[in-house]
C-alpha cells in the first residue's frame, strides 16, 4: 500500500473507522476518503456503485456496520442482519466490479461459537451454536466472511477478513440503553459518582471474562495486516488475556474515582461465559497490542469527560 494509494475508510466516522484514519493519516498516507453516510450510503447498491465510479478506491476498510451491545441485539435482530447484510454485499461487490486492490473485512469474535474452548483458535468457526443473544449480527458477519472467500476463489479478488475482539476507545458509543460493556459501565460510574449513588448495578453475575482491545491498537494491527497479509484464512486481532466483568466494574470505578459499592444484578443475562481470542497467527505476522487496558480506560474516560463538555455527549 503506497502512500500514494487511494484508501477508503467505510465506516470512516465510527469508532473503528475514524481510528483506522488517525493511523493512516499519522503514517503519512495522502488520501484518505471518510465519506458520510450522506455521501456514501452502502446500505443502498446504486449510492455505492455510484461513489466507487466516482472515487475509485484501490484500498478499503470495511468498518461500517450496524452493531450494539446485548440489549440492542436482542431486541433488533431483524435490523442487525438485514442491514449488515446490505452493507457487505454492496461494498464487496462494488470493490470487485471497480477493480480495488486490496480489501479488509472486520468481522467480529462473536462468529465462534458460544462454548468455543478457551483460546478461540480461527478454525473454531463454524464447529458449534452461536450464542442466541447476537446470532443475527453473528451470521451476518459470517456471510461477509464467506463473501471474501468466495471471491478471492472464483474473481482472485484480493480479500482478507480479520475477526477483532471487544473494542474501546476514544469515540465509543456511551448510551446506556445499546453500547457495549466497557463504554457503558464508564457512564454508569461517573453518573453515579456526580449522583453520590450509594451503589452501581452491573448486568449479570460479573464472572463471564472478556477480552478488550483498544481500538487504536486494532487500527494498527489492520494497516499492519492490509501490508503484509493475504490469505483466506480469517485472523483473530486481541491481545490474548481476558478479565471478568466484575474485575472491569472494579478497574473502571478506580479510574472513574466512585467511591460506592458494586451490585450485581443476576436476572440480566451474562451472555457468553468466556471469550477469549487465540492471537498466535497474528502474533506471527510480527504484530502485537500495546496499550495496557487502565491507560485505555483512562484515556477512554478523558474522551467521555472532553464529549460531554463539548456537548456531543447527552447528560444522564
Amino acid at each position: 500500500m503506497e502512500k500514494s494509494a487511494r484508501i477508503l475508510v467505510a465506516g470512516g466516522r465510527g469508532l473503528v473507522g475514524s481510528a483506522i484514519v488517525r493511523r493512516l493519516t499519522k503514517g503519512g498516507f495522502e488520501t484518505v476518503l471518510a465519506p458520510p453516510r450522506a455521501e456514501l450510503n452502502l446500505a443502498d447498491r446504486g449510492s455505492t456503485d455510484a461513489y466507487f465510479a466516482a472515487n475509485k478506491p484501490t484500498h478499503v476498510f470495511m468498518a461500517a456496520a450496524k452493531v450494539g451491545g446485548i440489549l440492542a441485539n436482542s431486541t433488533y435482530p431483524g435490523d442487525f442482519i438485514r442491514e449488515n447484510l446490505a452493507i457487505e454485499l454492496n461494498i464487496i461487490e462494488a470493490a470487485r466490479q471497480h477493480g480495488t486492490e486490496k480489501f479488509v473485512f472486520l468481522g467480529s469474535s462473536c462468529i465462534y461459537p458460544k462454548m468455543s474452548p478457551q483460546p478461540i483458535r480461527e478454525d473454531y468457526l463454524l464447529t458449534g451454536e452461536l450464542e442466541a443473544t447476537n446470532r443475527a449480527y453473528a451470521i451476518a458477519k459470517i456471510a461477509g466472511i464467506e463473501m471474501i472467500r468466495s471471491y478471492r476463489e472464483q474473481y482472485g479478488f484480493s480479500g482478507i477478513s480479520l475477526m477483532p475482539t471487544n473494542l474501546y476507545g476514544p469515540g465509543d458509543n456511551f448510551d446506556l440503553q445499546n453500547s457495549h460493556v466497557l463504554p457503558a459501565l464508564i457512564r454508569k460510574f461517573h453518573e453515579a459518582k456526580l449522583a453520590h449513588e450509594p451503589n452501581v448495578v452491573v448486568w449479570g453475575s460479573g464472572t463471564p471474562r472478556r477480552e478488550f482491545l483498544h481500538v487504536d491498537d486494532l487500527a494498527d494491527a489492520c494497516v499492519h495486516l492490509m501490508q503484509v497479509y493475504d490469505s483466506s484464512d480469517i485472523v483473530n486481532i486481541g491481545v490474548g488475556e481476558d478479565i471478568a466483568i466484575g474485575d472491569v466494574a472494579q478497574l473502571v470505578s478506580k479510574v472513574v474515582g466512585y467511591r460506592g459499592d458494586i451490585v450485581y444484578d443476576r436476572s440480566k443475562p451474562d451472555g457468553t461465559p468466556r471469550k477469549l481470542l487465540d492471537v498466535g497467527r497474528l502474533h506471527a505476522t510480527g504484530w502485537k497490542a500495546k496499550i495496557g487496558l487502565e491507560e485505555g480506560i483512562t484515556g477512554t474516560y478523558q474522551s467521555y469527560l472532553e464529549g460531554l463538555r463539548a456537548g456531543a455527549i447527552g447528560a444522564a
